[in-house]
This record gives C-alpha cells, structure tokens and sequence, in this order.
C-alpha cells in the first residue's frame, strides 16, 4: 500500500522494520517479489500510482536484495493479469518521467530483443502497443519518445506492420485514435511519421481507407466525434493521397 500509494516515509518505515525480523528470503519473495490478486508487486504499484522516488526506492532495494534474472523477470518484463508490465502502465498512465525511467533499467538489465517484444511490440488485452496509448491520449511527449525508441530497437518492417499498420483489437490504427481524439498535434505526428516509412499504396489503403470493425475510416471517426479540425486535416490529406472517385466512394 506505502508503493501504491507513493509514501516514502511509510514505505521507507515498512523496510526497515522487514529488515529487523524478515530474512532475506523472505523479504525477497513477500515483499519485492510478492503480488496481490491482480499480480502487482510492490515496484509495480509505484509505477502504477506515478509515484517516480517510490519506484526508485524499491528499484534501489530490489538491485540490492534479488538476482539480475529476478530483476528482469519479475520486475522489468512482470505483467499483472492484464498483461501489462510496468513500462507499458507508464505508457498508459501518460506519466513520461517512469517510461523514461523504466526504459533506462531496461537498457541496463534487457536485451534487444527483450526490449523489442515486451516494450516496443507488446500489446495488452485490447491490442494496443505503448504507440497506441500514446496517440489515443495525445501525449505529444510520449508519443514521440516512443518514435525515437522504435527506430533504433525496431525494423522498418516491425515499424510499419506493428506499430503505423497495426490495430487493436477493435480495428483501430494509431491514425484512427487520434482522429478520435482530435489531437491535432498527434494526428500530424503519426501523420509525418508515415510519410516517411509507409508507401503511398500503404497510406491510401490501409491508413486513409482502412475502416475499424465498425466500418469507420478515421475520417468517418473524426466525424463521428464531431472533432472539426481533425476532420479538416484528414480531408486535406485525403486529397493529396486519393483519387475523386475514392473519395466519393469511401466518405460519402
């Protein structure tokens, strides 16, 4: 509760007493180790409640009481019962200084494809990777930190296919939660970043025409949510990729 609840002194109060009448084992396996019913350890309530000198605290206790492989496993690339590790609840959360920090840990303890798999390319039970959250939030910060990330761990391939390409488990690209959202600002960052990885093919069929499980273009979404100016940025971009008779076709 002191981790979830970023509570130093109550949480610095708690180790203490468990380093008088706790061994090491125990204070491994019940406190830094251990997980409530939803699968959260301590470390992972910290950065679930945004709490960055809580997480560091236990991440400082955990370096010096368990393994690199418990860090890695349990701590690093754990999930709850959702499927979520601590970087991608950051990534959920919109609290960039934990993403940034967990990233650091992670480039100390992981590999490569480690990071790739359980960070970068990893999607939780609705299908979503940290670029998703990042768009549907329009967290410009986070969205284009996780840009930087993805081309240096990524390929152009993984890039396109799972990240600018990929959907949830609604049909959703990127492209389409920010024309949900009307974050203009988003919008044009994905919108950039496609540009320069996707063809012109790739834009047109999947991003400008590609429709969710309902049906819906993110033209027709940014309608839906009545986000104007949204609306006005995919029509433009609509026109520069589309031919007239795809657009009367698709959007009216």
């Amino acid at each position: 509760m002191a981790a979830e609840w970023g509570n130093l002194e109550a949480l610095q109060k708690l180790w203490e007493w468990a380093e008088e009448k706790l061994t090491t084992e125990e204070i491994k396996n019940k406190l830094l180790l251990g997980t409530d019913a939803e699968g959260r350890t301590a470390w992972y309530l910290a950065a679930e409640e945004g709490s960055l000198q809580a997480l560091q605290k236990v991440w400082d206790w955990a370096e010096e009481k368990l393994t690199i492989e418990e860090i890695k496993n349990k701590l690093l690339l754990g999930t709850d019962s959702e499927g979520r590790t601590a970087w991608y609840l950051a990534a959920e959360g919109g609290n960039f200084e934990i993403l940034q920090k967990v990233w650091e840990w992670a480039e100390e303890k992981l590999t490569t494809e480690e990071i790739k798999n359980k960070f970068l390319l990893c999607t939780d039970r609705e299908g979503k990777t940290a670029l998703h959250m990042a768009a549907e939030m329009g967290i410009l910060e986070e969205l284009q930190k996780v840009r930087e990330w993805a081309e240096e761990k990524l390929t152009t391939e993984e890039i396109k296919n799972k990240l600018l390409l990929g959907t949830d488990n609604e049909g959703r690209t990127a492209l389409h939660m920010t024309a949900q959202t009307g974050n203009l600002e988003a919008l044009q960052k994905v919108r950039e970043w496609a540009e320069e990885k996707l063809t012109t093919q790739e834009i047109t069929n999947i991003l400008l025409l590609g429709t969710d499980n309902e049906g819906r273009t993110a033209l027709h979404m940014a309608a839906q949510m009545g986000n104007l100016e949204a609306l006005e940025k995919l029509r433009e971009w609509a026109e520069e990729k589309l031919t007239t008779e795809e657009i009367k076709i698709n959007f009216y």
